[in-house]
């Protein structure tokens, strides 16, 4: 709250912000109120994760490297080990001013090189690669992006979760729409990368789930449920995934600038 005083004045919100933070959390028919901190899925939890953290963006400094943060995960790119660790020590001293200290299990030194490890954040794991050479040209080294482990297995929960045997009530209409809203929604965030190979994973098992889900419904085998889905000619309406992968090239722009004649972005 000193933080947020810092920038508002007004009363009735700052009133607001405290009844927020004083809010208990019903459990198991019981209204728990903690002493400190805000509620976990709270709807003011990112906004005062953005308002606590902003005095540590305000104290970083460039020798320690280029700090990215997203709500409460943060990244530190560095040219040496030694200015990684000289980063690392920093945090940890600035989060500590703060009452907090860096998770240990997401907290470790990474060396970015073509073949080596990579890093994930904000669901998608980057690792510099190597572009294949062809007649003519060089192999160049570029960041490659796709989805991360954690957010390909969160994909293949919650189709499995649409598609479990608990719902073989449900039409197999209703299923394809839900499953497609999801696909739609995790294909446009991690569309910005290198995701095809990705896309076809999740894709496929969107359909193997779908034709268990088929076979379990009608009490039939699995290849029974797969031939209702490719005799059908649409895949039972199911959406496909290709084609919509933007995959920047290695040392280009992701996207043109408009040209003088104003016709726009290529």
């Amino acid at each position: 709250m000193s933080a947020v005083e810092e920038r508002i004045s007004d009363r009735r919100l700052l009133s607001l912000l405290r009844a927020f933070l004083r809010a208990g959390v019903m459990e198991q028919g019981t209204v728990r109120r903690p002493v400190t901190g805000t509620a976990q899925g709270g709807v003011i939890s990112p906004l005062m994760c953005n308002v606590y953290l902003h005095r540590l963006d305000r104290a970083w400094r460039g020798a320690y490297g280029t700090y990215l943060r997203y709500a409460d995960d943060a990244l530190v790119m560095c040219r040496s080990k030694g200015q990684a660790e000289a980063a690392l020590a920093r945090l940890t001293v600035l989060l500590a001013e703060l009452g907090l200290r860096p998770k240990p299990a997401k907290t470790r030194i990474v060396q970015l090189s073509a073949g080596g490890q990579g890093v994930d954040f904000l669901g998608f794991h980057h690792r510099l690669v190597r572009s294949r050479a062809v007649p003519g040209r060089t192999g160049v080294t570029f960041l490659a992006r796709w989805p991360s482990r954690k957010a390909m297995q969160h994909a293949r929960d919650r189709i499995r979760f649409m598609t479990m045997r608990a719902r073989l009530a449900a039409p197999v209409e209703q299923v394809v729409q839900e499953i497609n809203l999801f696909l739609r929604g995790w294909a446009g965030y991690f569309r910005y990368g290198n995701s095809a190979h990705a896309f076809d994973q999740i894709r496929r098992y969107a359909v193997m789930r779908l034709a268990v889900f088929i076979a379990k419904r009608h009490q039939r085998g699995r290849a029974w449920g797969f031939a209702q889905i490719y005799c059908s000619g649409d895949d039972l309406g199911l959406i496909s995934l290709n084609g919509i992968v933007i995959a920047p090239r290695p040392h280009r722009a992701w996207r043109e600038k408009p040209n003088t004649a104003g016709e726009g972005r290529r």
